[in-house]
């Protein structure tokens, strides 16, 4: 009975030990919290300031997104952000400060230190676009750099004065496309691969299926390749007054161009260090009233909030929606578009009274395509009642272009990725892996094909019939699809189709979008159709979460998925292997079967 005693005694105080030590946890993160929520009302409530004779100053280390998914509670916690610019905001701030009589010229600083900018060529060139439209109006576009990438210097080379530090370079060695295949580990480890699908290039099964590129996905990589880097030597090459041979030749010669070298080139104006710069800005702008020992200036992401205030408000609404990442089934995730969920976001546009007009955003390489189908739908009941317009990204191909058909006109750069109308099933199995280890399967079952669909064996001749006739049947939907809603004739979407991916220059010769334009344009040609004029407002999709309410849905057991990322060399590679492995765990149509990009495109 002591005993008993001690344990129970034990037990209680042990009890009430953790539950003191829970109310002091949870009472100082709510203490943290209400701090933090007070602290972002005082920061939100005062008014940014813009100096008189100032300096527009933009930080080339951060990344350009359509839609910013706001701060993990990793980065709220350890005191980390990834810095990132909303597009249409740095659009809005551009075009704002070239009539600003406040903001004398714009800097594009790249002294910071390099971090992971992740920004496409698509984006770039809205924002590049949007610097010639400010330098057209007569103000001065200053850059200064260190070590430039590509995305640098293609943004870069619109300024009037380009310098570059002495011990600097710029790497202008072109394009590459480097992808993964799984094929030989997978033989190593014993997992089985089987891909079905439909078109010439629909390529992406590839990654797990092959060891290298197959002749018709290295053809059609190629070609994309060579109109993205014609493109990139056309537009710098007109601000440098260059030709395209002349840079081409540096690519194929030199590559990386140190600071000298790139002067002789003409790629850049002069050399200097940071503090030449500083007294050059200051001579334009004047020493900050602050600080003697900077010019006087104002972040891009400062202004910006200015720029917003100056929107026009109206009780008529164009909305921006954003599907932004992987499409995937159900709600989905940070970073993927949920084909329920966005299906119901536009289905509250549809409903919506006040809503004139929607611009559909797509930056996606696609995914399931029963999701990409249910988006679909509502996007074809939208635009029943009122117009669409879709404003292609960095990349809108296979489900991304699925969702896309169905308005009243598309616009894409003529850098974005599209096409690939494709269809593809995948399917994993295990035996090989787990007969190595020991593991083995049995079953019993009512009919033949009861087990069709598991991951313990290879799929029988009947089956792989099956799932290539479903992905067939798929795939001529998704070809009358596009023949109605594009009005082309069928036998033509087949001819460009076969999973093709399209540089968006190349898909408005065949038909796959309209014109060659950015976000703006889309925006502009919505308030058109829509016969709104003056009068409208601009409103954007979905509301981002702040971290405060992550921090309470975790609290309520939904977990974030947090992620690092790391310069060194060696993490780098391993995270990519993460990161295509990752991929998988999107696959979740359950039918198997996908409308994505046909391969992994990343461009280097």
């Amino acid at each position: 009975m002591r005993q008993f005693l001690k344990q129970a005694l034990a037990s209680t105080v042990g009890s009430l030990l953790s539950l003191t030590l829970f109310s002091a946890i949870s009472l100082t993160l709510f203490t943290a919290i209400i701090g933090a929520v007070i602290h972002n009302v005082s920061t939100t409530d005062e008014a940014v300031k813009v100096p008189e004779k100032s300096i527009l100053t933009i930080d080339l280390s951060q990344s350009i997104v359509d839609l910013d998914p706001g701060k993990t509670l990793q980065e709220v916690f350890a005191g980390e952000a990834t810095h990132v610019t909303e597009l249409k905001s740095i659009l809005n701030a551009i075009d704002t400060a070239a009539k600003d009589k406040r903001i004398l010229a714009i800097y594009l600083d790249g002294g910071g230190g390099k971090q992971v900018n992740s920004s496409g060529f698509a984006t770039l060139k809205e924002v590049r676009t949007a610097l010639e439209r400010f330098r057209a109006s007569g103000k001065k576009i200053i850059a200064y750099n260190i070590d430039m990438d590509k995305r640098d210097y293609y943004l870069s080379s619109v300024a009037n004065q380009i310098y570059i530090n002495p011990m600097g370079s710029i790497d202008i060695n072109g394009f590459r496309s480097e992808t993964m295949f799984f094929k030989n580990a997978f033989d190593k480890y014993g997992v089985g691969v089987e891909v079905v699908r439909v078109g010439k290039y629909k390529s992406f099964g590839e990654t797990w299926s092959l060891d290298k590129f197959s002749p018709s996905a290295r053809q059609e990589t190629q070609q994309l390749l060579n109109n993205l880097w014609g493109d990139f030597k056309t537009s710098i090459g007109t601000s440098r007054q260059l030709t395209p041979d002349a840079i081409q030749k540096i690519a194929d010669e030199r590559g990386l161009l140190t600071a000298t070298q790139s002067i002789n080139n003409k790629l850049v104006d002069r050399t200097a260090y940071s503090d030449e710069v500083l007294t050059e800005l200051q001579k334009i702008s004047g020493a900050d009233e602050e600080d003697h020992t900077s010019y006087r200036k104002i972040s891009i992401d400062d202004y910006a909030e200015v720029a917003n205030q100056t929107l026009k408000t109206s009780s008529r609404k164009i909305a921006t929606i954003y599907a932004q990442g992987n499409i995937v089934n159900g709600e989905g995730g940070n970073g993927q578009i949920g084909g329920d969920s966005l299906a119901r976001q536009l289905r509250e546009l549809r409903l919506d009274k006040d809503i004139k007009a929607v611009v559909l955003r797509v930056n996606s390489p696609g995914g399931s395509a029963l999701a990409s189908d249910i988006i679909q739908r509502e996007v074809r009941l939208l635009q029943k009642e009122k117009p669409v317009v879709v404003s292609m990204g960095d990349v809108a191909a296979s489900g991304g272009y699925w969702i896309s058909t169905y308005s009243n006109k598309i616009f894409a750069e003529s850098n974005t990725i599209t096409g690939s109308i494709g269809v593809i099933g995948i399917n994993f199995n295990y035996q090989k892996l787990a007969n190595n280890n020991g593991i083995t399967w049995d079953v019993v079952k009512t009919s033949k094909l009861a087990d069709s669909t598991t991951i313990a064996r290879p799929r029988t001749p009947q089956e792989l019939a099956i799932s290539q006739q479903m992905v067939n049947d798929i795939y001529d939907d998704f070809l009358n699809k596009v023949s109605e809603s594009r009005k082309l004739p069928k036998n033509k979407v087949a001819e460009i189709a076969q999973g093709r991916v399209w540089s968006g220059v190349d898909a408005k010769k065949i038909g796959l979008v309209d014109d060659i334009g950015g976000l703006n344009d889309a925006i502009a040609y919505a308030a058109d159709v829509a016969k709104l004029g003056n009068d409208w407002e601009l409103e954007e999709y979905p509301v981002v979460e702040g971290w405060e309410e992550k921090l309470l849905k975790k609290f309520a057991g939904k977990k974030e998925m947090l992620s690092l990322q790391s310069q060194d060399p060696l993490t780098n590679e391993l995270l990519k292997v993460k990161a295509e492995l990752g991929i998988l765990k999107t696959f979740n149509d359950p039918h198997g079967v996908y409308v994505r990009l046909p391969f992994n495109f990343k461009l280097d």
